[in-house]
């Protein structure tokens, strides 16, 4: 069995998307998840949150990990939600036309499942502050979706996003589905929505797409690994699916 590399980039405060992604792998013996760090602290639009962002720390972050000879780098964030869709297209290509290795991002990821699935109406839950929101809110319009319903948490602090209870989550993604939404979003991967995805699916009949699972289903797609046996993690895994 050829063994399969995955490179994941994700915030120097983050604690959810190296244990969330070891257990969506769990099933894969043939697959191995290997991390690179860059300092994140704070989620808003200020200068310095914004520069946190940059190209040069991601690269310099890929770059240990091309040293590793991976087979798909992914940008395990969300930053292109509120910065720009079209951020984690450059930084994709950054990462592909340096290293000649295939590059994804959360927020890619998130964009071509609704595409792929003709979803237009979406619900959206995240744990960040008011102008964050907006300015997510404002980037989806842009690209043709519309968002029938949000919840947000008001919170700017990347590592506390990881402190939000399993009750909270659970709350605020029933509050959304009751708009009837073709689908709902949760954007962050340092909050620990993977695991309640099944769940929430079977109890609410919506598709939910996490944008930690979303990134490593891509990643893991980009390699040739069929993901079927991790289907636990709700129906993006199934084998019927894209």
């Amino acid at each position: 069995m050829s063994r399969i590399r995955i490179g994941m980039l994700t915030p120097s405060s983050n604690t959810v998307v190296e244990p969330i992604t070891e257990s969506i792998i769990r099933s894969l013996p043939q697959v191995s998840a290997h991390y690179s760090r860059f300092k994140v602290t704070e989620i808003s639009l200020s200068d310095g949150g914004l520069a946190q962002f940059e190209m040069t720390p991601f690269l310099n972050a890929a770059e240990l990990l091309a040293d590793a000879k991976m087979d798909v780098i992914a940008w395990n964030g969300t930053s292109a939600a509120w910065r720009g869709f079209h951020e984690d297209d450059a930084l994709c290509e950054a990462i592909h036309a340096r290293f000649g290795i295939p590059a994804t991002a959360s927020m890619v990821a998130l964009n071509e499942i609704m595409r792929v699935r003709d979803v237009t109406r979406f619900g959206l839950v995240t744990p960040y502050i008011d102008e964050v929101q907006t300015r997510i809110l404002e980037n989806y319009a842009a690209a043709g979706f519309e968002c029938v319903a949000e919840r947000h948490s008001g919170i700017r602090v990347n590592f506390d996003f990881s402190e939000i209870d399993d009750d909270h989550i659970i709350e605020q993604t029933r509050a959304v589905a009751k708009a009837k939404p073709e689908a709902i979003i949760i954007v962050c991967t340092n909050m620990r929505a993977a695991p309640l995805v099944a769940q929430l699916e079977a109890e609410l009949g919506v598709p939910i797409f996490d944008s930690t699972s979303a990134v490593v289903w891509r990643a893991l797609q980009l390699a040739g690994v069929q993901v079927d046996a991790a289907a636990q993690w709700g129906g993006l895994f199934a084998p019927a699916h894209v």
